[in-house]
């Protein structure tokens, strides 16, 4: 025999573990309503949250996973703002035979997982599993995710937890091989369409703005599944009888920041995409992910370092301009700031995206890190130190030292590395920009070193 409780009373839990103790030949489930008749308003989101596991849109990988390989050990549910995370971990609840818990990572702490932990203990006893929600786990520091580890690895509990940051940084490794990591996307337009024509069928009438005003209610939801039903709400509101155009929903709407976190994923991800283009020479490419950065709310400053960067580590000395060019429009924002001084940013964007590109300086000082470290504290030549007293000198201290300025061609070729390190090119300059004229001159200083070697000069 199935029992199906549908309830939502926070002691049914306990009365029902007590229940199979008095008749182990009954199985039944508990079922938390989603519609709490007795609240007097609930938002659009809230209503329209889906109901069983294959009413959730937008995630096919999820759906492809299978509910059965889902419910069968702990999981990290990892995606942007309103994917359906905390649904989902619900309506995995719901679908097994275990008792639910969902707590904060924001509010709770050890001291409530460990009266959690007590509870699944005595439910254990009685043969019925734990699953305790975390939302938000990436919020619970390194000693509150070290404290889920005993009841997990026990299997007292079997955690789902929800982020919106990348667990490979935000949950500890001990943690991280002991769940499943689900990836959610933020909606795309097709979803995002299919949570709107769920709302008309919930309201029985068409979402009241014109085709365009549609297509900018679903732009302005940047991939938020519960942020389009919020917006969905207020404008049937705002509607009343009438049909709203774009210029209406912009007075309806306070504008809404994009999908940013100055400390989080977004803030690395879009960073990444604008260094990337612009080492790709996609100058609109990086036009467009700076324009996001900057609507989105980043500090321009923070921008401005990481440009200085670009130029020294991607250019280089293809381009000796880069640097000074990225210094001085950080001046030149200093002195302007926003939005006058955002086209310093901008000009800045297309010049390092526009100028030649070489990494030779940064391999070569790498390889240059790397051959010091391993040939440690070798003292340099004695020909090119100085020999400011007697005693210095009696050690021949700059004996035999000759003067590049006094060679006919302002080349000595003496050899200025350690006497046990042999030489080593480190700088392989590209052949772009003004690298090319320095391939010219290392290669005419290394035929006149062979020369001067062979004649004894060097």
């Amino acid at each position: 025999m199935i029992i199906v409780f549908k309830t939502s009373a926070p002691g049914a839990g306990v009365f029902l573990s007590r229940l199979k103790g008095w008749h182990s030949a009954v199985k039944y489930r508990i079922i938390y309503p989603m519609i709490d008749k007795m609240r007097p308003y609930r938002p659009l989101a809230d209503i329209l949250r889906p109901a069983a596991f294959n009413q959730i849109i937008g995630q096919p990988a999820l759906l492809a996973t299978g509910l059965e390989q889902l419910v069968s050990g702990s999981i990290v549910l990892w995606g942007p703002p309103g994917t359906g995370k905390t649904t989902i971990a619900r309506l995995l609840g719901a679908e097994s035979d275990a008792y639910f818990v969902a707590i904060s990572a924001v509010f709770d702490g050890v001291g409530e997982l460990r009266k959690v932990f007590a509870a699944a203990e005595m439910r254990a006893q009685d043969d019925i599993q734990t699953i305790l929600f975390v939302d938000e786990i990436h919020r619970f520091n390194k000693g509150q995710q070290d404290a889920l580890l005993p009841a997990v690895e026990t299997g007292t509990i079997r955690l789902i937890g929800a982020t919106t940051e990348n667990p490979s940084f935000s949950l500890n490794a001990a943690l991280l091989s002991r769940v499943q990591i689900i990836v959610l996307n933020a909606l795309d337009e097709a979803a995002l369409q299919q949570l709107v024509s769920r709302a008309e069928a919930h309201y029985e009438r068409n979402l009241p703005v014109t085709d365009d005003a549609r297509a900018a209610v679903i732009a302005y939801a940047d991939g938020d599944g519960r942020y389009v039903l919020n917006l969905v709400e207020r404008l049937y509101e705002a509607a009343g009888d009438g049909v709203l155009g774009t210029d209406d929903v912009a007075k309806v709407l306070s504008q809404r920041a994009l999908n940013y976190d100055k400390a989080g994923d977004e803030h690395y991800n879009l960073i990444s995409a604008l260094h990337k283009s612009l080492r790709a020479s996609d100058c609109d490419a990086a036009l467009y992910w700076l324009a996001r950065m900057m609507l989105a709310g980043e500090d321009p400053h923070y921008i401005l370092r990481r440009l200085v960067r670009f130029a020294s580590e991607d250019i280089g000395l293809a381009d000796p301009h880069a640097v000074g060019r990225a210094i001085a429009a950080g001046d030149a924002y200093n002195r302007l700031g926003s939005p006058e001084g955002d086209l310093a940013l901008a000009e800045l964007v297309i010049y390092l995206s526009t100028a030649p590109k070489s990494n030779a300086a940064y391999v070569a000082w790498k390889a240059a890190l790397l051959h010091a470290r391993e040939t440690g504290a070798v003292m340099p030549p004695k020909h090119i130190l100085n020999a400011p007293t007697k005693l210095m000198k009696s050690l021949d201290y700059g004996k035999d030292y000759q003067y590049d300025h006094d060679a006919a061609d302002g080349f000595s070729a003496q050899n200025c590395f350690p006497d046990t390190v042999p030489r080593t090119r480190y700088y392989h300059p590209k052949e772009r920009g003004f690298e090319r004229d320095i391939v010219k001159r290392l290669a005419y200083w290394d035929r006149l070193r062979l020369e001067k070697s062979a004649s004894g000069e060097g």
